[in-house]
């Protein structure tokens, strides 16, 4: 039997997941794993050995250079090609900071990070609810040393993307995980500062634990347009052909 894939060791989340030409990639996106992405971020950003990169990441020296090799093929592919990039998945532990490397690379970014992570989810009766502008309960999770230490709902007490937003810069939210979700939304989620993994359905612990173990499964272009119209209450996303509706009153940027 093959040996198991040895999990590498990174320091901290990319705080951006998807880059690409203004006017769009051509074909499909090319994925580059987390340990990927350190490997560039060690070597060409922090100025590490490929020896010390190995060191860092806890794996042997060729397989440190197999993974960077790897990384700056598909940095290259995107350059001359013009694809999107998108960062994601990977067989990789988050760093505690407490594990004795002792580089300035790890230390700093916990030492930044003094609050918790929180994770917001769009959410009813266990699943990610799948209207991000009609959410009426946002379950948050209180994140530290990459496990889940607390969680609590929200209710939402006004509707359209413009209060949720605000209502998750006041509890604090840095991550959002929804389902549908329009192009005005999105926007003001990263004028907030707010990661986005759209297009996720399903169970709302089981998306927060795949997404702190590098796993989730979302859509980085999911798009649901009419969240950016104005319209009356007579509104359904199934109208729209978002996917439609499930027998929860569900739909719009599910898998």
């Amino acid at each position: 039997m093959p040996r198991p894939c040895k999990r590498r060791r990174i320091c901290a989340l990319p705080c951006c997941g998807q880059f690409g030409p203004s006017t769009g990639g051509a074909g499909e996106p090319v994925v580059m794993t987390l340990d990927e992405y350190e490997t560039v971020r060690l070597i060409d950003l922090e100025g590490m050995t490929q020896e010390e990169c190995a060191v860092q990441m806890r794996v042997a020296r060729t397989t440190a250079q197999a993974i960077y090799r790897s990384a700056r093929s598909k940095l290259a592919e995107c350059l001359v090609r013009g694809r999107e990039l998108s960062i994601s998945g990977g067989d990789y532990v988050l760093c505690d900071g407490r594990t004795g490397c002792g580089r300035r690379c790890c230390r700093e970014p916990h030492q930044k990070e003094e609050q918790p992570m929180k994770i917001a989810v769009t959410y009813e009766n266990g699943e990610i609810f799948q209207h991000f502008g009609h959410s009426e309960h946002l379950k948050l999770y209180t994140v530290e040393n990459g496990a889940v230490q607390s969680a609590s709902i929200a209710e939402v007490g006004g509707s359209g993307h413009g209060a949720l937003v605000g209502l998750l810069q006041t509890l604090g939210a840095d991550t959002l995980i929804c389902g549908g979700i329009g192009g005005g939304a999105r926007e003001a989620l990263e004028a907030a500062g707010i990661r986005l993994y759209g297009g996720v359905s399903g169970s709302a612990d089981e998306a927060v634990q795949a997404l702190l173990a590098g796993t989730l499964d979302y859509d980085p272009d999911v798009r649901c347009s009419h969240h950016d119209q104005q319209h009356g209450g007579e509104h359904s996303c199934g109208q729209h052909g978002c996917g439609g509706h499930d027998a929860g009153g569900r739909g719009c940027g599910g898998h």
